[in-house]
């Protein structure tokens, strides 16, 4: 599960700087690769979109692979 997280952490911020790219400068990274509307640039969409359902419907067990929550949800006390 940790590399399934890690190339999906991945895919996540290559798709926010992208969208920075289209927000900022007007520029789709993706679709300047692939073409705009192409079957690989709508794949590659797909790809990022489910990625972001797959954080957010895992958000919780995510934090606890790396120890973020300590066992029943609470948050895990911080070193000082």
């Amino acid at each position: 599960m940790r590399a399934l997280d890690a190339i999906v952490a991945v895919l996540l911020i290559v798709g926010g700087l992208n969208w920075r790219l289209v927000g900022v400068f007007n520029f789709d990274l993706v679709a300047a690769i692939f073409g705009a509307g192409t079957a690989l640039s709508r794949i590659v969409y797909t790809v990022v979109g489910l990625c972001a359902v797959y954080w957010l419907v895992e958000w919780s067990a995510i934090r606890r692979r790396y120890g973020e929550m300590a066992p029943g949800g609470r948050a895990a006390p911080t070193a000082t």
